[in-house]
């Protein structure tokens, strides 16, 4: 007998119904990344798998965009710093054009918050003050993986990474490689998205505004 064929779901009756608590304009802190830290603090309390994940979205100079799940390691007022090898697909594509867009997607609690903003390197002592607290195999890895370039098989990768484990064995400081680093993303908008149902969702907007007055929050339709 011939096997039956899998039918895969239709994808276009899939949807949630949300039922969440709205979201006010009077609920909101006064600035982006102080509301950032509120919503971030109750995505780490309710369990979320690595709330700190998100997607960076990248552009090159012909406009043609580009995305990849990364890190957040750190945000504070100045806005959200990430690693990765500066000579990687998203590390050029800064360089060339600075203008990103993060997004982190809470759908465990009906949540998303986008960001609009510019990228530039941190400094190489924030650099190396984070690296030295990796672990020491992810270290390595910084190393042998000359991110986003071809390779002939994970064979190769592997060789790279055990040459490297027997120049640097564990316990040995390794160095920071001068291709790798941070970014930070300075917001120039921030989203804060909570699902409802009857798609009546919550889109409030941290906009910053001109001449350092501040930042002004705006509704969008759902």
């Amino acid at each position: 007998m011939s096997p039956v064929p899998h039918e895969n779901p239709d994808p276009a009756v899939m949807r949630e119904h949300y039922r969440s608590v709205l979201l006010h304009e009077s609920d909101l802190a006064a600035t982006p990344m102080e509301q950032f830290d509120r919503w971030f603090g109750d995505a780490a309390d309710r369990g979320l798998p690595e709330p700190n994940a998100m997607v960076v979205s990248t552009a090159d100079t012909d406009g043609r965009p580009s995305s990849r799940t990364v890190l957040m390691k750190r945000f504070d007022e100045r806005g959200f710093v990430f690693y990765t090898n500066y000579t990687s697909r998203k590390g050029t594509e800064l360089a060339a054009n600075p203008h990103v867009s993060l997004l982190f997607p809470w759908h465990r609690i009906a949540r998303q918050v986008i960001v609009t903003g510019t990228a530039e390197r941190v400094g190489r002592d924030e650099t190396a003050a984070y690296f030295r607290t990796r672990p020491h195999g992810s270290q390595l890895g910084a190393w042998a993986s000359e991110q986003s370039s071809v390779i002939p098989s994970r064979e190769k990768l592997m060789e790279r990474y055990e040459q490297l484990a027997e120049r640097y064995p564990e316990g040995e400081q390794v160095p920071v490689p001068p291709q790798w680093g941070g970014f930070r993303v300075t917001p120039v908008s921030v989203e804060f998205w909570q699902g409802h149902e009857n798609r009546l969702h919550d889109r409030l907007r941290y906009v910053q505004q001109e001449e350092g007055r501040g930042w002004r929050v705006e509704r969008l339709c759902p």
